[in-house]
């Protein structure tokens, strides 16, 4: 039986979310070339590094029997005194990516879970994430784990 165990992300995960990072941007610059550099990654290692310290950037891994599977990037939104928003605490999902070769397994699923019962568990009001339209699977997936579309963006390409 495989054991799948949520924690958070440590340094000694970067060269396992680096890997998974230049998957998702894969993902990415397949539909959209026009927008996103083939071959690259969302943060430099130093970056990542920088997230990982910061309890307002939380980042999750799934590991499963031993390897991590999977992650979940997170940050606190919050608009205090704003003229217009509400000051409720929103814990936004940056980033979510599974391991191509753990896809089906389920970890996509534990991991959002862990992430709304941490956000429970800290007084978020909400959980948010975008998803390309072009990433159909990501979208599928998203809607059947119950997310609702809160907002569309929109372009025009010129």
């Amino acid at each position: 039986m495989e054991e799948l165990m949520i924690r958070r992300a440590q340094e000694r995960d970067i060269p396992v979310i680096d890997k998974l990072l230049y998957e998702v941007l894969k993902v990415h610059s397949d539909v959209r070339p026009d927008l996103f550099k083939a071959g690259t990654k969302k943060y430099t290692d130093e970056e990542i590094k920088s997230i990982l310290a910061d309890d307002k950037t939380p980042v999750f891994v799934a590991e499963k029997d031993g390897e991590v599977a999977g992650y979940a990037f997170c940050v606190h939104q919050q608009y205090i005194d704003n003229n217009n928003m509400t000051d409720v605490k929103t814990l936004y999902i940056d980033d979510l990516c599974v391991d191509e070769a753990a896809r089906g397994a389920h970890v996509g699923k534990a991991l959002y879970e862990y992430v709304v019962a941490y956000a429970k568990s800290q007084g978020y009001y909400n959980v948010t994430l975008n998803v390309w339209a072009d990433n159909v699977n990501a979208v599928k997936f998203y809607e059947k784990i119950g997310l609702k579309i809160q907002k569309i963006g929109m372009e025009k390409i010129l």
